[in-house]
């Protein structure tokens, strides 16, 4: 660590990196040819997971982390999401080191984030970590982000600099990425896109380290594995070779009448392809579910899935032709299998995708929704970007991210960027 990136962390969060400790904890330097480090040596490192994506996007880091011989890993699972955050990280191999009892029905994003903050808080009090990592834009992540800031904890931001331009889009999540880069002592950017973002605002380029998006990291472990869907309709489908397509709809902003739109478009193109099985993951939230139910209800080619795991989810997305989303993870999950995506909203935060022309903005009015998906029906796009590159990462960001960590933490050198080409993405 440079004597400048020392001054910076002296100045922002009044740690000084040798001598001086965190809650009582020593802060070592780093061992260059000193030996394996012992156990109670080791560095503790509290990953902030709250939401079924963060436990995905965060399980590659926390797999990496498990491979250092400095680091020790802690897993707070906040109770954002409850027991699908579990299942996600199972399928995995991992299981969260503690699960936080917050009320998450609460009635409104401030409360839920306050709540957040206060559980999340206490337990760094309790667990003394030397580094905190949140990931992505959740309310969970702002709250650990906060949390480890007002305890003087360096914070590791996680899938840094998405910007979409718009406080109200997505809501709250641009502005909860935002605060965060606010706080963040490093900022983990997946694609150069990300870091020129940051470099916008005023964070120092020596604060950025390129990774690519760890999203990139999951879906390879998960298709490297073989999992049921556990739904006798997909089991036949996948068996039959029928052709596919997607639907995920539960973005804040739509709620209401977008999704109602969203699903009279999915039900439009059931009808023009009958030979086609629609495939819609319904959100676990049942405002949304019902909102969907309605416009497909007995359309025989139309199939609402109860919840699907992970592995089973990323195969299915693999069959897929074509895409139909508002999510964001799940249009860098389409841009790595080369599955032309439509994102129902009005901006994306996820630019690479559009540049690659592996995905396109078509916001929700139905008859864009349907016109787009029909080309693509009609036409099927050509799977791998440009020149088929993936802008979205080469499987390798967990390593790059854990890396990174140890090199805040002056454990381990620090990581080379990201090298993406023809795009600078």
């Amino acid at each position: 660590m440079g004597e400048d990136h020392r001054q910076w962390l002296v100045n922002t969060t009044g740690i000084v990196c040798i001598g001086v400790s965190l809650y009582g904890i020593p802060v070592r330097p780093r061992r260059a040819s000193q030996g394996a480090w012992s156990a109670a040596s080791r560095r503790a490192v509290s990953l902030v997971v709250g939401t079924r994506p963060e436990a995905i996007k965060l399980a590659p880091v926390a797999t990496a982390l498990g491979q250092c011989d400095w680091a020790r890993c802690h897993i707070i699972s906040t109770g954002q999401h409850g027991a699908p955050v579990a299942e996600a990280l199972r399928d995995f191999g991992l299981d969260a080191d503690v699960q936080l009892r917050t009320a998450c029905d609460l009635p409104c994003v401030g409360t839920l984030t306050s709540s957040l903050l206060r559980e999340v808080a206490g337990e760094f009090r309790r667990a003394r970590p030397e580094l905190v990592v949140v990931q992505g834009d959740t309310s969970s992540a702002l709250a650990g982000a906060m949390a480890g800031f007002f305890a003087g904890i360096p914070v590791v931001h996680v899938e840094a600099g998405l910007r979409s331009g718009d406080l109200a889009a997505p809501f709250p999540e641009e502005g909860n990425r935002r605060q965060i880069a606010q706080l963040a002592s490093l900022h983990l950017a997946p694609t150069w896109t990300a870091r020129d973002n940051l470099l916008a605002e005023g964070t120092a380029a020596s604060r950025i380290v390129v990774t690519g998006n760890t999203v990139v990291d999951a879906l390879h472990c998960a298709l490297g594995q073989s999992a049921p869907y556990n739904d006798q309709v997909l089991e036949a489908a996948d068996r039959s070779g029928r052709a596919f397509v997607v639907v995920t709809a539960h973005r804040r902003e739509n709620w209401g009448a977008p999704i109602g739109r969203i699903a009279a478009a999915t039900a439009t193109l059931a009808r023009t392809y009958p030979q086609t099985l629609f495939v819609v993951a319904a959100h676990m939230n049942p405002a949304v579910r019902s909102t969907l139910e309605q416009p497909l209800y007995g359309l025989a080619n139309v199939h609402l899935t109860g919840p699907v795991g992970y592995i089973a989810f990323a195969r299915l997305l693999a069959r897929a032709s074509v895409l139909i989303t508002d999510s964001g993870g799940v249009q860098e999950e389409a841009a790595a299998l080369g599955v032309p995506a439509l994102v129902t909203r009005d901006t994306t935060e996820r630019t690479e995708g559009l540049l690659a022309g592996l995905s396109r903005l078509v916001g929700t009015r139905e008859v864009d929704i349907v016109t787009a998906a029909g080309t693509l029906l009609g036409e099927p796009a050509a799977a791998g970007g440009v020149n088929g590159v993936n802008p979205y990462g080469d499987g390798r960001a967990g390593h790059r991210a854990a890396q990174a960590c140890g090199w805040l933490l002056d454990a381990a050198p620090r990581p080379q960027d990201l090298i993406v080409s023809p795009l600078r993405c």
